[in-house]
């Protein structure tokens, strides 16, 4: 250990001698301190726990079969998941580095290169995506617990009528359950990260165990694997080619867990050591993700046998059930699959972020309020009406565009620092990340252009080659930018 403000142990962790030393501070609060040593708790398995149960979600499942309704053979579909989870895995192994040495979340990470203030940028960046995909999860979540209180109680669904303008077309208890979804979602995080971490553990083996029965019905009541698995190549279903297609479906991959590789932070602050928070991660991720998928398109081309038709989406298979007893069971694990996922990846973020940006007012409870809030106001079941244009498309494309923060973040804190981090003066407006009145332009030129540039090709045809690569090339060019920069001269 060493001398002064810093406790270094012999493992490489950093914590604070003195941290209550800097609650005057504007920019401390107690969710935003860095964790002390002894609370450093998660071990391999939570941390294996946390990717099984956030990958065990609805759009992991449904993931494969869009790729391959645009024209990838099967296998095709499941290699663009494996090797696109391989590549984001890289970004999140570097960026939970930090959390885990220092004990510190996302948002107070990116002070670092971005400034005490300038940190924001970033960190509402990620939160407002997070909010768009709180507000889409609760409402499909809140559909699973619908057919789940119908299986129970068949006259559920129409007790309440439905109802009318603004909200036509949807039974006034679906309202109900929504709310109640939505109000599980806040009860856990006011609960606390202990709470979490006991949901994902639960979440991991029972969401996987259940669905590995779904498969094993599905291929049963088939009488073989179904339709999908016959085609062994690639079908153009729209006039494009093989590469017009699978380097998409590589970037939505990526895409899909970009948000996570910014803020794994804010998880991996609570890790026992370095080797467990990677073991955990590495072994779980891409696996999983894989897997999980594999099993959406066993099932989804078994029901083209069962009932003539492909049904991609697990509540809608969920109604075709005749036992009311095994409906009950199917939406149940749905309803536990999008709960766990969604704290995980859409509140625990922006709940940080938003604290982050007014550590005297908002904690991490109300930040989570917040999102949930914010969530709603997005009106979710307005933006599922066109699910393909809005989910892989505008939060497909943002979400590739965020790696120009993560091209950012990790030139700053494997190149130009070294993995070494003031960590006092992470919490002080005049300390070493002040730069210009809290801001670093260099990070904020570079994220703009980076992410400026990836997203460029969704308004303008030409670089459309562009956009099909947006993650990669607002990683690059951010990333390039800000060692132009920044580096040792």
């Amino acid at each position: 250990m060493s001398e002064g403000e810093e406790l270094r142990h012999a493992d490489g962790r950093v914590e604070l001698r003195a941290p209550d030393e800097l609650k005057q501070s504007p920019l401390y609060n107690h969710d935003l301190a860095p964790v002390p040593v002894a609370s450093r708790t998660w071990n391999t398995w939570d941390y294996s726990a946390l990717w099984i149960s956030m990958a065990h979600c609805i759009p992991t499942y449904t993931l494969a079969s869009s790729m391959i309704e645009q024209g990838l053979a099967w296998w095709q579909a499941l290699a663009a998941i494996l090797v696109g989870n391989l590549v984001v895995l890289a970004p999140i192994l570097l960026n939970s580095h930090p959390g885990t040495k220092y004990g510190i979340p996302f948002p107070v990470f990116a002070r670092a290169a971005y400034g005490t203030y300038g940190a924001n940028l970033p960190a509402l960046m990620r939160a407002l995506i997070a909010c768009g995909w709180f507000g889409i999860n609760a409402w499909i979540g809140g559909e699973a617990l619908q057919v789940f209180f119908v299986s129970l109680w068949p006259g559920w669904a129409d007790l309440l009528g439905t109802a009318g303008y603004p909200a036509a077309h949807f039974q006034n208890t679906q309202w109900v359950s929504f709310a109640l979804f939505w109000g599980l979602n806040i009860f856990i995080i006011f609960r606390g990260m202990e709470l979490l971490r006991r949901v994902e553990r639960f979440a991991a083996p029972y969401v996987l165990v259940m669905t590995a029965l779904l498969v094993g019905w599905a291929i049963y009541r088939a009488g073989g694997l179904g339709p999908i698995l016959e085609r062994s190549s690639f079908h153009s279903t729209n006039g494009k080619t093989l590469s017009q297609v699978i380097i998409p479906a590589l970037t939505g991959t990526i895409a899909f867990w970009s948000t996570l590789s910014l803020n794994m932070p804010d998880f991996t602050r609570f890790g026992r050591s370095q080797r467990e928070q990677m073991v955990g991660q590495t072994v779980a991720l891409p696996s999983t993700m894989t897997v999980f998928a594999a099993m959406g398109i066993l099932i989804t081309s078994a029901t083209a046998v069962i009932y003539g038709k492909e049904i991609s989406n697990p509540i809608a298979l969920g109604s075709h059930f005749g036992s009311r007893i095994i409906v009950g069971i199917a939406m149940f694990t749905a309803v536990i699959a999008t709960l766990a996922v969604n704290i995980a990846a859409n509140v625990v973020s922006p709940a940080n972020d938003f604290a982050n940006a007014f550590p005297k007012k908002i904690d991490f409870k109300r930040g989570g309020l917040i999102t949930g809030l914010i969530g709603v106001a997005m009106l979710p079941w307005e933006l599922l009406k066109d699910g393909e244009r809005y989910i892989n498309g505008w939060l497909g494309g943002y979400g590739a565009a965020l790696g120009s923060i993560g091209g950012v973040l990790i030139v700053d804190y494997w190149l130009i620092r070294k993995t070494e981090l003031d960590l006092r003066s992470l919490y002080v407006p005049d300390g070493a990340y002040r730069y210009t009145n809290g801001w670093n332009m260099a990070a904020v030129t570079s994220t703009i252009a980076g992410a400026g540039l990836a997203l460029a090709g969704a308004f303008w045809e030409p670089l459309r080659p562009i956009y099909d690569w947006s993650w990669f090339v607002g990683f690059g060019v951010a990333g390039g930018l800000y060692w132009l920069q920044m580096r040792p001269r």
